[in-house]
This record gives structure tokens, sequence and C-alpha cells, in this order.
């Protein structure tokens, strides 16, 4: 199989962000960003990251390369005030385009949820 699957990668920094950022983002995607990223057309899966004091990120995966490009180049033209930024207080430091080489699922199973 040599099928694509595109993947995206969005970073902010928390080096400089606010006292309390990790906990307010974490609260934004329980109450907001899930909801609004499950069920998306076109994307595959998306998973939030985080090292506290460090970094945040969404790190996504789409159907095809038309799915990413055109959220790539919608999230671009807005990523300063995206809800992320507001809460970091600074816009991405990285957005970057990848492919996704594979994905295994572990016995222990996937569990999709807002918060864990």
């Amino acid at each position: 199989m040599s099928a694509s699957m595109p993947g995206l990668t969005v970073r902010w920094s928390l080096a400089e962000a606010p006292e309390g950022a990790e906990t307010a983002l974490a609260a934004y995607v329980e109450d907001t960003s899930h909801a609004r990223f499950t069920g998306m057309e076109g994307l595959r899966f998306k998973t939030w990251r985080m090292r506290a004091g460090e970094w945040f990120e969404g790190c996504y995966v789409f159907a095809d390369d038309a799915a990413r490009d055109t959220f790539e180049r919608q999230f671009t033209a807005t990523a300063a005030e995206s809800p992320g930024s507001q809460l970091v207080g600074s816009p991405p430091v990285l957005i970057e385009p990848c492919t996704i080489v594979a994905v295994a699922e572990g016995a222990a199973g996937f569990t999709a949820a807002p918060r864990y």
C-alpha cells in the first residue's frame, strides 16, 4: 500500500506564556476544540500534546493532501488570532506539513476523549 497519509503539526511555545496557560489550554480543548474537530470532514484524527512550560501542539492527520492543504491555508491565515495563540499570548512557532508513515493501535486500544 503506497497511499499518502498527510499530517500537519502546529506548535506554540509556552516559554513566555502567562501563568495558567497550560490549564487554560486543556480546558479549551475539553470545552471547545475537541468538539470542533470530532467528525470534521477530511480529518482522520487530531491529537493535542503539551510539555508544561515548553510547548503546546496540535497534530493533525488528514484523509488526503487537499484536505490538509485547505486546512493549513485557512489556519495559517488566522493563526495569530486563533484561540491557542490568544491563550498562549503569541502565534505558533511552527506550522509544518508532514507525511504520516504508519499508525499502530496497541492492545490497550484507542480511546477518543476531550480530556485525559
